[in-house]
């Protein structure tokens, strides 16, 4: 037997590593290496250098998105496949751009992933089913609007960001809590894909003169 295919799993939810492993498992050549947080896979990633990294993008304490460029720097060979519960168009054009090879979701048939391996592995770029659906339709979109996947609530605080409102502002302005507001705008940060909040607020500004000129 050849050497084993080291793949390094970033995950943060022990059900769902626990649930991969058994479908790795059927698979005598793959050699599983697990982290339970960013700060552990990228330190994995450094030390067994792996093949191929199967990332989470909602991690407890790292966005996935942010942590794609560090792991390719320590590991120039690895190839990135997202696993994401998110099956919008514009993470997963997103993830592609930053480098990684495939992007599937946990909703996908259980055997994808492993059908994702052995294609990234080859060189090439694999998608889920729901990922590839997702793309498709947002390519048929003539003017795709950044703003469609949020509710009236949330282009209202993109809205009011963009005039420059702090979050206790917009919490007085609209007569809800302040940690419903700073729910709110972590909501909308995942469904756009942006990752901090002063890019949040660079959108946000750029949206209301987009609007204004309209």
């Amino acid at each position: 037997m050849g050497e084993r295919l080291k793949i390094l799993m970033i995950e943060d939810h022990p059900i769902v590593r626990d649930g991969c492993r058994l479908i790795f498992d059927r698979r005598s050549d793959f050699a599983l290496i697990e982290a339970s947080s960013a700060g552990e896979g990228a330190a994995a990633n450094r030390e067994s250098r792996p093949d191929i990294i199967v990332l989470d993008l909602g991690l407890r304490d790292g966005n996935g998105f942010d942590m794609i460029p560090g792991l390719l720097a320590d590991n120039q060979a690895a190839r990135i496949i997202i696993f994401s519960m998110n099956e919008t168009a514009r993470f997963v054009r997103r993830a592609l751009d930053m480098g990684a090879r495939g992007y599937i979701t946990k909703n996908d048939d259980p055997n994808t992933i492993l059908a994702a391996i052995d294609k990234v592995r080859g060189g090439g770029i694999y998608l889920g089913q729901s990922v590839a659906q997702a793309l498709a339709l947002a390519n048929l979109e003539p003017a795709s609007d950044p703003l469609r996947e949020l509710s009236s609530r949330e282009k209202q605080v993109v809205a009011l960001l963009g005039e420059g409102k702090s979050l206790a502002e917009i919490a007085s302005g609209l007569d809800i809590g302040y940690k419903t507001v700073a729910n709110i705008v972590a909501a909308i940060k995942q469904k756009l894909g942006i990752a901090t909040s002063v890019a949040l607020i660079k959108f946000a500004v750029e949206a209301n003169a987009r609007d204004r000129h309209a």
